[in-house]
């Protein structure tokens, strides 16, 4: 019951527990001239309690040190909060940034001289995270950069991670507040070392996102997973930009919203999906008992409205492991995930597809709502089919000029007998849908749940494999196929009008930096 309340509370104050009463405030460098107790927010974290403010000022906060979690040494950290409740917040989202660059180097330097890789682990270098929240309910991380920590040989290279438990298969952490965030790596070597994650969440339930921007990441700007049907999560005014993936959700479900963000020059806008990781699976957006949808309207609690997906055409992005084999071109992607709902939207110049719907393919355990050894997979195998999603009211403009067979605006395939997806209200700026999406509003106009045959969609499956790069005996790229492949990363810098929070001091108490009339 206390889980519920806080969540509860959290989302009431729009994201945090605002209490400040009996509330210290610890400060982090130097602001208007006056100095703070720290040097570094480390220090700050240690020294603070369950309840305090610490406050940063402007600067350059490298990384000369890193901690974990007891007994999870491949989750290294150049921060580490365990304590819930904390409130930490930069004074300006542009010049306060956690740098995981050596001392002495500029600020988010791309030399690879200045890199810091982390400690060594029996295999390697283990890469580094930057602020992790390990299990810590009510934490907010507010306006500040995160830039340059990098993967290695432990579960690192994530920028800003509310961390529940990752691996665990169980919720860990409840409530938390990211607004004013910036995240991004200036420096590409390989994909071995490249940041992964932007901004992070895992094995959590309750939360909210909003003002955040992530990019040149090789797996995906925002991630939120294995908070199964708990997730209760938003994420409004987010820009993802590129990276392999704009958005990657595995096995997230339930209550979630997605609203008023935007996803460009990504090879792959936004996919959410069920696997065998993050567990466990599937993704199911289904609404629980007692739970209404965050939309009128939407049949479904899991909620994408009101985004923009335009031009996710880059190839030239870091990109490893499955992110790799998002199809580029494609503005968004819904793999073997069931029970979401896509309203409202604008996809355009999506040069392969505005949108997609498609199995999972995937192997092993523990397959939870997946269907193991796969008659149209083979042995060993674990299909997770999509179904009973919804696409309604989106506009499309000039999506699928790669021109290849059935690009366009979306169309789907599984290959199972499943409840209906729906697809109704779209629109095209040229005046029609594209032919396979015209024949889906058709098909399937109502939300119904009905159950329908398989749609063994051959020649999309074959174009997204080719595009994908998947390899599948008796399928391949034809002789007519044209989908841009990667020449090399290119590694963007950061936008110059990312706004910063208009007043850092709201809700504070008063100190020498924040004084009250």
């Amino acid at each position: 019951m206390r889980r519920l309340v806080a969540v509860m509370v959290v989302l009431a104050s729009g994201g945090a527990l605002v209490s400040t009463a009996g509330a210290k405030v610890l400060r982090v460098g130097t602001y208007h001239g006056i100095r703070g107790q720290f040097s570094s927010l480390q220090a700050a974290v240690n020294a603070a309690k369950s309840g305090d403010w610490i406050l940063i000022g402007p600067g350059d906060y490298k990384t000369s040190s890193s901690t974990h979690p007891a007994g999870r040494a491949k989750l290294a950290a150049a921060i580490l909060v365990s304590k819930r409740n904390l409130h930490v917040r930069g004074m300006n989202r542009r010049t306060v940034i956690i740098d995981g660059t050596k001392p002495g180097s500029a600020p988010c330097s791309r030399k690879a001289s200045a890199q810091n890789l982390g400690p060594t682990g029996s295999k390697g270098r283990l890469g580094l995270n930057g602020i992790m929240v390990w299990k810590a309910d009510n934490v907010s991380i507010e306006n500040l950069t995160a830039c340059n920590f990098l993967g290695g040989k432990g579960d690192t290279g994530n920028e800003i991670w509310w961390n529940g438990g990752d691996g665990s298969g169980k919720i860990g952490g409840w409530g938390f507040t990211g607004t004013y965030l910036t995240t991004t790596s200036m420096f590409y070597g390989r994909e071995a070392t490249a940041a992964k994650y932007g901004v992070f969440s895992s094995n959590w339930s309750g939360g909210i996102w909003n003002q955040a921007y992530a990019s040149n990441f090789n797996d995906s700007g925002f991630y939120i997973g294995a908070c199964q049907q708990q997730c209760h999560q938003t994420m409004n005014h987010a820009w993802a930009e590129f990276n392999a993936l704009g958005y990657s959700g595995s096995n997230s479900g339930g209550w979630m919203l997605i609203e008023h963000s935007r996803f460009d020059n990504n090879e792959d806008g936004f996919d959410t999906n069920s696997q065998n990781g993050d567990n466990p699976p599937p993704q199911n957006g289904a609404c629980p008992s007692g739970v209404k949808p965050p939309v009128s309207g939407a049949p479904s609690c899991w909620v994408f409205t009101h985004n923009r997906l335009d031009h996710n055409n880059n190839p030239n992005v870091p990109a490893a492991g499955s992110a790799a084999a998002g199809p580029v071109g494609t503005g968004m992607s819904v793999s073997g995930a069931r029970n979401d709902t896509v309203i409202n939207n604008t996809f355009d110049h999506n040069n392969a597809w505005g949108m997609i719907f498609v199995p999972y393919s995937d192997s092993g355990k523990p397959c939870t709502g997946g269907t193991r050894n796969s008659p149209i997979l083979g042995a060993g195998s674990c299909l997770y089919d999509e179904y009973g999603d919804a696409l309604l009211n989106n506009h499309f403009a000039s999506d699928g000029s790669y021109g290849n067979p059935t690009n366009g605006d979306f169309d789907q395939l599984n290959f199972e007998s499943h409840p209906t997806d729906c697809y109704s209200g779209n629109t095209d700026a040229a005046g029609s849908l594209s032919p396979d999406a015209a024949k889906l509003e058709v098909s399937y106009p109502s939300c119904t749940g009905m159950t329908v045959p398989p749609n063994i969609n051959i020649p999309f499956l074959n174009e997204v494999l080719c595009d994908s790069q998947v390899k599948v005996s008796g399928f391949g790229c034809l002789p007519t196929d044209h989908y841009p492949r990667r020449q090399r990363v290119i590694i963007h810098q950061l936008p110059k009008h990312l706004a910063t929070m208009p007043k850092p001091c709201a809700g504070v108490p008063s100190n020498p930096w924040c004084k009250r009339a």
